[in-house]
């Protein structure tokens, strides 16, 4: 039992990290113009992808401004995340 909640777990860290960089990626295609935001698809999905990613991003970037432009919240995510999953990990061996 133990070792189904762990590996449900790990999974949801994992889907997660694919998330954020899915935000990362739309962000950077919208930024230089290679897709329309006016379509519904994307905006549906850009919505999507905000709904999950900013309750994380936003006390970041609170701390952490952004420098030049480059928001460095998503990157912050993705390290915390792949620390959590090997905290996790072994805490369980």
């Amino acid at each position: 039992m133990g070792y189904a909640v762990l590996e449900l777990i790990l999974t949801i860290i994992d889907l997660y990290w694919w998330v954020v960089i899915a935000s990362f990626v739309i962000s950077w295609l919208i930024a230089f113009d290679v897709i329309n935001t006016r379509s519904q698809a994307v905006y549906s999905i850009r919505r999507a992808l905000a709904a999950l990613t900013e309750p994380l991003y936003e006390p970041i970037r609170r701390v952490v401004p952004a420098f030049g432009g480059l928001d460095f919240s998503p990157m912050i995510v993705l390290l915390g995340l792949q620390f959590l999953r090997s905290a996790i990990a072994h805490s369980f061996g």
